[in-house]
Formats: C-alpha cells, structure tokens, sequence
C-alpha cells in the first residue's frame, strides 16, 4: 500500500501526522498547487481541505492518481 498525505491549511492538516499521514501545508492557491505536482508518486491517497481542493479545481478530476478526498468544511 502506497502512503497517505494530506494538504492544505495547516491547522487543518497538521494533527494528521500523528497517524502517520504525510503533511503537506500550503495556505496559498498557488502552495496547493505546488505541493499536488510535488507529491511523490507512492503516494496512493491525498487528503485535501476545501480550500485546497478549490485551489486545485480541475486538476482533481486530470487523472486516476491519487486517490483523493476533501474534508468537511
């Protein structure tokens, strides 16, 4: 199984890496992007906040990797 990372505020993410979940804050649209294209490729399923998953809008749906998942506001 390939590992889990979560992005976005970092307030909202942070408390996850005491799961073992990657962390990954960007506060910024453009950080969020970032951090997408930087994720490396055993990473099987991302966890986004709303805002971040906003911020990367149609690149959501661009492909079937990796499995990703958006909080609740």
């Amino acid at each position: 199984m390939g590992r889990v990372a979560a992005v976005g505020e970092r307030s909202r993410v942070a408390g996850l890496a005491l799961a073992g979940v990657t962390v990954v804050a960007a506060e910024e649209p453009r950080a969020v992007r970032d951090a997408w294209r930087g994720l490396p490729p055993d990473v099987t399923l991302v966890i986004l906040t709303p805002a971040a998953a906003d911020a990367l809008g149609p690149a959501l749906g661009a492909g079937t990797r990796p499995l990703t998942v958006v909080m609740p506001s």
